[in-house]
């Protein structure tokens, strides 16, 4: 440890940021205890406090509290014998808590059941939103994977940044090690024609193309119930157009595939406007992962596993309860 004893004179800010890095290693790595710094580097025990205080404000030290989630083995059980599930997770809710709480635990949970499903090489397809998101800042590899990670979706505008699937995409890619690859057009255009210009123009050909070739699917699942839109409270669908998707018995949706309560796809005219996966190559994805919590997303996530639009499902216990219990009464 290059500390002297005695007081240094810190001549440069980079002197400072080295004497941080250098009594936060003695503190964390080394197990010294403050007092003991104190004595090695010459200063007062309330001073190493300050420094390492400092240290991380700066960012020079990280801190992580892993929670591994407490799961409910029975209702992981009783969805994958009702819907025929190659895996489900469903972390405990607990009785009372933050909105970000049970969604910070449901991402450590599955970026876990990521990472099993993952090999070197994968081609991942991954979808936007905050629950999509809570997964891929969890993920922790053992080592640089090298997947391709490919945008599902079109971008969803310069509101939504931190969850857009560009942002996404793009952080999965680094915390894999691998390289992502890019849809550059927006989620929902005026009409048919243009969406499908836009996913014939050669820029984005490589990326269309490893559409039709994911071995693995990331996705959310959204309402259409207006206290629950992602895509209306980010002003991305009016709620004209919306109020039109229920009218046509939309429940939810995959990667913008709107599906009626029993898992069959309804608006076609607006799904036609999408720039984003095709249903069939969806559909034709071996391992199709849907993460989705909160009561108002469980009739959506209904329709999406009646429709098999997720065979590895992520949730937590009140959605999965209601789920079931939706199952029942409608089935």
């Amino acid at each position: 440890m290059p500390i002297a004893r005695g007081p240094a004179k810190l001549h440069t800010p980079r002197d400072r940021e080295q004497l941080l890095c250098d009594v936060a290693s003695l503190y964390y790595e080394q197990d010294l205890t403050q007092e003991e710094i104190a004595r090695r580097v010459g200063v007062t025990r309330s001073m190493i406090s300050r420094l390492l205080t400092e240290a991380r404000r700066r960012g020079l030290v990280e801190i992580r509290v892993k929670r591994t989630g407490t799961r409910d083995a029975s209702l992981e059980a009783a969805l994958a014998d009702r819907f025929g599930l190659k895996a489900v997770a469903v972390v405990t809710s607990p009785p009372t808590s933050g909105t970000d709480r049970p969604r910070s635990r449901l991402g450590l949970v599955g970026a876990q059941v990521l990472l099993d499903y993952l090999q070197p090489k994968s081609l991942l397809g991954v979808g936007w939103g905050t629950s999509v998101n809570s997964l891929v800042q969890e993920i922790q590899a053992p080592r640089p994977l090298g997947v391709k990670v490919v945008q599902l979706v079109g971008a969803l505008g310069g509101r939504n940044l931190e969850y857009d699937g560009q942002t996404v995409v793009q952080r999965a890619a680094e915390k894999l090690g691998g390289e992502g690859y890019f849809l550059h057009a927006p989620f929902l255009v005026e009409d048919r024609k243009t969406a499908q210009q836009l996913l014939a123009n050669p820029a984005m050909r490589e990326t269309v193309a490893l559409l039709k070739q994911c071995d693995l699917a990331l996705t959310g699942v959204g309402s259409t119930d207006p206290r629950f839109s992602s895509y209306y409270h980010a002003g991305y669908v009016p709620i004209e157009e919306l109020e039109r998707l229920r009218a046509a018995g939309a429940v939810g949706d995959v990667c913008g595939h709107h599906l009626d309560v029993r898992g069959k796809e309804v608006a076609g005219e607006f799904d036609a406007r999408l720039v984003t996966i095709s249903r069939s190559d969806f559909l034709a994805v071996p391992t199709r992962i849907g993460i989705a919590a909160g009561s108002g997303k469980a009739l959506a996530l209904l329709a999406a596993l009646r429709g098999s639009y997720v065979n590895v499902l992520l949730t937590d216990s009140a959605t999965a309860s209601q789920v079931l219990a939706l199952d029942s009464k409608s089935g």
